[in-house]
């Protein structure tokens, strides 16, 4: 019997995306002559749907963000493939919702375990957990010592990028984040702010007109950069904290007639695939974002097998990828 293997070696594509056109994913953008190789190749292989049995473990994950919205930010789009690709490996059934599904609890009520993408209020974490206790947060830490949750060492990703930055001669180091809300417009404390401004303490350097607020998207940095350039405090370098953020920058500094990093050094943060192809390249902190949907799956599927269940606070550690967007400041600051 053909498998999804064999029509992903005979289509010249990925087992996941066989997997996902098959099952008529939504959120999936791929070329329609793609699509139409793939399920020629499925029926002239003689593939067969296998039944869902109730002996199969089921997966329901939940995601803060709209289809759209995931779409524009590969990082969460990442964490998503990789928990798809674990569930593949190992024939476990998923069962997708976006929260912004006006009936994605109801959705979840047959699923085996639950795992939630990106940002909650403690509400909304205690009704995931009310439908299956056995679930698993990823990129947020959560207090609950009842509930494993797995998130990235921003601290720790931070000190990198600053002392980088700091050993280049950078005194004038701006931040630019995006502001970010659960619940009932609850606004998120953003760790990189928290440890970018213990780092300027540490350091005894003003952050006085350095830190720009906006949103998590390439417009939102390219405005915030647009106003640390026209500041009576300009930066000589800029830490955004996203790579989506980071390009914008960039725009912005081409447009005001200035070379990056000749005239201002910029970093980004998660290293997207197109963090490499910037002109000049962006140096950025390296997110495992798919490696932390294979360990979140990992860890909710062997909970389901233990007598014993450990609520387990893992942090993984990110990477600075140094590239061409930094340098020393022209001038001593």
């Amino acid at each position: 019997m053909a498998t999804i293997k064999d029509i992903a070696r005979e289509a010249g594509v990925s087992p996941a995306a066989v997997s996902r056109i098959l099952n008529n994913d939504p959120t999936l953008a791929v070329a329609a002559e793609t699509k139409k190789r793939v399920l020629e190749k499925a029926e002239e292989l003689g593939y067969k749907k296998r039944r869902n049995t109730k002996a199969c473990f089921t997966i329901g994950i939940v995601q803060w963000f709209s289809a759209e919205d995931e779409m524009r930010d590969s990082y969460y789009l990442m964490i998503r493939q990789g928990i798809e690709d674990y569930c593949l490996k190992n024939s476990i059934n998923i069962v997708r919702v976006f929260k912004t599904d006006t009936d994605y609890e109801e959705s979840l009520r047959t699923v085996d375990g639950i795992i939630c993408i990106g940002k909650f209020s403690g509400r909304e974490i205690d009704s995931f957990t009310d439908i299956c206790p056995n679930t698993v947060v990823l990129d947020m830490p959560v207090r609950d010592r009842q509930l494993t949750s797995i998130s990235l060492d921003f601290r720790e990703a931070v000190k990198d990028v600053m002392n980088y930055l700091s050993s280049l001669g950078h005194e004038k180091i701006a931040f630019l984040v995006g502001r970010e809300y659960v619940g009932e417009n609850e606004p998120i404390t953003d760790m990189r702010k928290d440890a970018y401004l213990s780092f300027m303490k540490k350091k005894k350097l003003s952050t006085k007109g350095l830190i720009y607020e906006g949103e998590f998207n390439t417009a939102s940095g390219y405005e915030m950069m647009k106003k640390a350039l026209l500041s009576d405090v300009r930066p000589t370098a800029v830490f955004a904290a996203s790579d989506a953020l980071a390009l914008g920058a960039l725009k912005a500094v081409k447009e005001e007639g200035l070379k990056c990093p000749e005239d201002i050094s910029i970093v980004g943060f998660n290293d997207t695939e197109m963090s490499a192809y910037t002109s000049p390249a962006l140096t950025t902190v390296h997110a495992p974002a798919y490696d932390m949907g294979q360990q979140g799956a990992g860890l909710l599927f062997s909970a389901s097998k233990m007598n014993t269940h450990i609520a387990l606070k893992v942090k993984i550690p990110c990477s600075l990828v140094i590239r061409e967007s930094c340098m020393e400041p022209r001038e001593k600051e």
